[in-house]
């Protein structure tokens, strides 16, 4: 890559083999596949994909094995024009790799992973001067464990990244300190921070109050930027500025949801790369993600920014009542 990238990406790159089924199996059953592919995965190297789909450079920092899939994985983001120089392959060790069984009539998957290398990074290694003086730094849940030492270890008046923490994967976290946008799960956000989902009672579209508690509840945590996804009932944000919601798109040929949560956090920071403001991320990294979904992998489908512009600019967010009261963003 001639230049600095854009944004760097940190965290987990895998190799996905995806099976679209009738049904799923039964117990010893077995089913004939309608299709199977085989595509690059993981949130990291998605979202870093997406970033790329959408005309920016991205960099991605992980860690992969010295396999056949690790050789993959690295082909595939080459070819993506990811920046590969710092995806290191571990001796000896198997690269990340899924078992994805798509259930076509439910629009429904399950996952079998198999975690690849742990991630490392030297704070006088190439990969930790990368991450130190990237602009815009998206970390996911293997990313975040690997960085935080670097940035904590930063001083005071030291130029530091806008870090964007995807917090949806695995066992969900509150906002750790040192992380600017916060971007779990709407449904992981109720869990780490205690606020009942509404809708269990009350009918699948929730008020303006009922979203906005969860966010008003990070905050309070101090989540400066909060953004949080909710599958097909589109996602919701808040700021220093109020909440903000982005519907579900409609009229969309769902293969597959796979993926569809990293490429709304791939291009959530490419909508920060392009210095939108977040009514306006939210839009365009919720019709990324909607228009992601035509695929059955996590990564074919991925639009590129003319389409994803003009979705979002069909489907713009909603303020929502109730302005907050909340730590100023940096």
């Amino acid at each position: 890559m001639i230049g600095s990238p854009d944004a760097v990406f940190v965290g987990v790159a895998t190799w996905d083999t995806v099976a679209q089924l009738p049904r799923l199996p039964a117990p010893d059953g077995r089913v004939v596949a309608e299709e199977i592919v085989g595509a690059g995965g993981g949130p990291a190297a998605t979202a870093a994909v997406a970033f790329a789909r959408l005309g920016l450079r991205p960099a991605l920092v992980a860690a992969v094995g010295d396999d056949r899939e690790g050789a993959l994985i690295r082909d595939g983001l080459a070819a993506e024009g990811v920046d590969i120089s710092d995806v290191h392959t571990v001796p000896g060790r198997p690269s990340g790799s899924c078992v994805v069984l798509v259930d076509r009539p439910r629009g429904s998957r399950a996952i079998c992973v198999r975690p690849g290398p742990g991630l490392e990074i030297a704070p006088d290694s190439a990969a930790g001067q990368a991450v130190l003086s990237a602009r815009l730094l998206h970390v996911d849940h293997l990313g975040w464990p690997a960085v935080e030492p670097l940035l904590a270890a930063l001083p005071a008046t030291a130029p530091r990244p806008l870090v964007c923490y995807d917090a949806g994967n695995l066992e969900p976290r509150r906002c750790p300190d040192g992380v600017d946008v916060y971007v779990p799960t709407l449904a992981a956000l109720r869990e780490v921070y205690g606020v009942r989902d509404p809708r269990s009672g009350s009918g699948p579209e929730p008020r303006s109050e009922d979203l906005v508690a969860p966010l008003r509840a990070a905050h309070a945590g101090g989540a400066a930027r909060v953004v949080a996804t909710d599958g097909a009932a589109g996602a919701v944000a808040a700021d220093g500025a109020g909440f903000h919601r982005v519907p579900g798109l409609t009229g969309i040929d769902v293969r597959s949801t796979l993926g569809a949560g990293d490429v709304f956090h791939g291009a959530l920071v490419a909508a920060f790369a392009r210095d939108l403001p977040l009514p306006a991320a939210l839009a365009y990294a919720n019709a990324a993600a909607a228009l992601s979904c035509r695929g059955l992998d996590g990564r074919s489908a991925i639009p590129g920014h003319e389409e994803t512009a003009a979705t979002a600019a069909r489907h713009p967010a909603t303020t929502l009542d109730h302005p907050p009261a909340v730590p100023s963003s940096r």
